[in-house]
């Protein structure tokens, strides 16, 4: 597996995972329009997870080039939930942000009925930052949900990574 920057020709796929009704309680929908934005944007970055059969996730970073040094992981999906990538993909960008971004801090945030995801940020090293309680309303589910924020600092990763 490997991560590379997405091109016009993914969109369909990211909008297919971003659309799929699986991902749509956790993470909002954003048309091929929007995320065609993302490309030329300096400060966002758009990442394909590509393997051997094409690609098989995305990633969205944010923030890019912000004079605090944070970037945010605002959006990740894999084609195939439960398949034993969700740790591998988020290593591989939790380094790509460290290393390619130049973060000083990396932050994301996941729905408080994302269990599977909670359980993999805080197996990465995430530390849990806060929540917010009934902050974001969720058309999928026609309520509003609790929304958890995760954080990891360079010094943190460089620990984790000796």
């Amino acid at each position: 597996m490997i991560l590379r920057e997405a091109s016009a020709q993914d969109l369909g796929f990211v909008h297919g995972l971003t659309s799929d009704l699986k991902n749509t309680p956790f993470m909002g929908d954003d048309d091929v329009t929007r995320l065609a934005a993302y490309l030329p944007d300096p400060a966002c970055r758009l990442m394909i997870l590509y393997g051997n059969n094409g690609p098989e996730g995305f990633a969205l970073f944010r923030e890019i080039g912000n004079a605090s040094g944070r970037v945010e992981l605002f959006r990740l999906a894999l084609a195939t939930a439960g398949a034993g990538k969700g740790a591998a993909f988020l290593t591989l960008l939790i380094d790509f942000a460290f290393t390619d971004l130049g973060a000083e801090r990396l932050w994301l945030d996941a729905s408080s009925e994302n269990l599977r995801a909670q359980k993999v940020y805080a197996r990465a090293g995430f530390t849990v930052e806060g929540q917010l309680r009934n902050h974001w309303y969720r058309p999928a589910l026609g309520r509003c949900v609790d929304l958890i924020f995760y954080g990891m600092l360079r010094d943190e990763w460089v620990v984790l990574r000796a």
